[in-house]
């Protein structure tokens, strides 16, 4: 067994000062065993803890890190912007060369206002599309998560489309009432409830690679359906890109799916390791934001000097030829040689992947939605994290959560991986 018990005090600690120890639930491994991991430092795809356990890390910060950690160029521009101040509540030149690059390099988007966070992010796109539309409700899809904002807390009621029923305590319900629910993979109750609610519908909001409950990858042919049935019942299509964008290509899912949304948000990837979010849209929905409109939204640290430069050292580097193809083909590499195994040993197993994401389910059986998820195989997980947390490796503590390969994963870090994750699976079977 590894030695935690650094990590035990600390928690213990650190109970005192917060909520469950933690300052995202996340992290507080109550779905898997032991106590959560103080990490003390990373360095390309390893990180340490505070009892010097190394671990080969598939998590990457829960997908920000896609070139690793500590990566060199983003650590250097970070420190030397940091020597001339952290924040001055001013526009910087910083913000316009990150603003630049995306915009030059995504055919998707004219114009972007960066936060500094993914749910920032979402809460400020919500807030655009019914100030452009003057309408109220938004149609979520079960299954999908878009940050902790009061009206997309919510879960589906007892119907096939539905009000929204607020997971979260602090959340009025008439807030989530103003928010529909409805399946993943279902173009008909999409119809219907845009048919029945359009009047009073301002956006449709998805996550076009819904990532955080399992990866649930949806046909080609429901995107399309997305795209057209809001243009039938003008109704703005946001796409929820804070995993994918940047994740499967420069582009994200818009690019991969070769459709159109009205509204992008991002985050993770976006802030090189930095807390950043932004949204993304056309001149004229943009304008709808103040200055220029009057959908109001400001922010004290929005853009600040650090969190820009380490974005743009970090999209610099995505931009290189063939970064996303050898990023991609590597993950699907290790991902068939962990799948071979597990179809030779006649394992339920099914490893989920697109771009450089991954997900393990304990199935054969292809999942396009949450609730074809069997809680049972969480128990499964349970023994696979903890049989590699003693073998060095790191995935994100919940079965429901997926992993990412960044491009510090070395062919050599990911063969040594793909046997440590083979031996743990013969525990889970056996």
């Amino acid at each position: 067994m590894i030695d935690r018990s650094g990590s035990a005090k600390l928690f213990e600690e650190a109970k005192a000062y917060f909520p469950g120890g933690v300052n995202s639930p996340v992290r507080a491994f109550k779905s898997v065993s032991g106590p959560p991991l103080f990490i003390k430092k990373g360095n390309g795809c390893r990180m340490t803890d505070e009892d010097d356990n190394d671990y080969i890390d598939f998590c990457c910060s829960w997908g920000p890190l896609i070139l690793g950690h500590n990566n060199d160029t983003v650590r250097e521009f970070v420190i030397e912007t940091v020597a001339n101040g952290t924040s001055f509540g001013t526009p910087t030149k910083l913000g316009n060369q990150l603003g630049k690059m995306i915009l030059d390099n995504n055919s998707y988007i004219d114009k972007i206002r960066f936060v500094s966070s993914g749910t920032e992010a979402v809460m400020s796109a919500i807030r655009l599309a019914r100030g452009a539309t003057g309408k109220n409700k938004v149609l979520k899809f079960e299954g999908c998560y878009h940050g902790h904002v009061d009206s997309l807390l919510v879960k589906a009621g007892s119907g096939l489309a539905t009000f929204g029923v607020s997971t979260s305590a602090g959340i009025p319900e008439s807030f989530a009432k103003e928010t529909l629910v409805i399946p993943l993979n279902d173009p008909v109750a999409l119809e219907n409830t845009l048919k029945e609610h359009g009047d009073d519908i301002a956006c449709v909001i998805v996550e076009p690679i819904p990532a955080n409950n399992g990866l649930l990858l949806q046909d080609q042919s429901f995107i399309t359906w997305l795209r057209f049935y809001c243009d039938k019942y003008k109704v703005l299509l946001i796409f929820d890109e804070v995993i994918s964008g940047f994740r499967v290509g420069f582009e994200g899912a818009a690019g991969y799916y070769s459709t159109q949304p009205d509204i992008i948000t991002y985050g993770k990837i976006i802030g090189g390791g930095m807390p950043v979010g932004a949204y993304a849209a056309s001149h004229e929905l943009m304008g709808h934001i103040a200055p220029e409109g009057s959908v109001y939204q400001a922010g004290t640290l929005s853009a600040n000097p650090v969190a820009m430069a380490a974005g743009y050292a970090a999209l610099k580097q995505t931009l290189e030829e063939g970064f996303y193809e050898d990023l991609n083909d590597k993950t699907a590499r290790f991902v068939a040689k962990i799948q071979s195994y597990c179809d030779e040993k006649g394992y339920e197993v099914n490893i989920v992947q697109i771009g450089s994401i991954f997900w393990i389910s304990f199935t054969k059986n292809r999942i396009t939605r949450s609730d074809q998820i069997d809680s049972g195989d969480m128990d499964k997980f349970k023994i696979l994290h903890h049989e590699l947390l003693q073998r060095g490796v790191y995935l994100g503590p919940s079965g429901y959560e997926v992993g990412f390969v960044s491009a510090a994963h070395k062919e050599a870090d990911l063969e040594e991986a793909t046997w440590k994750i083979c031996e743990a699976m013969d525990i889970v079977f056996k």
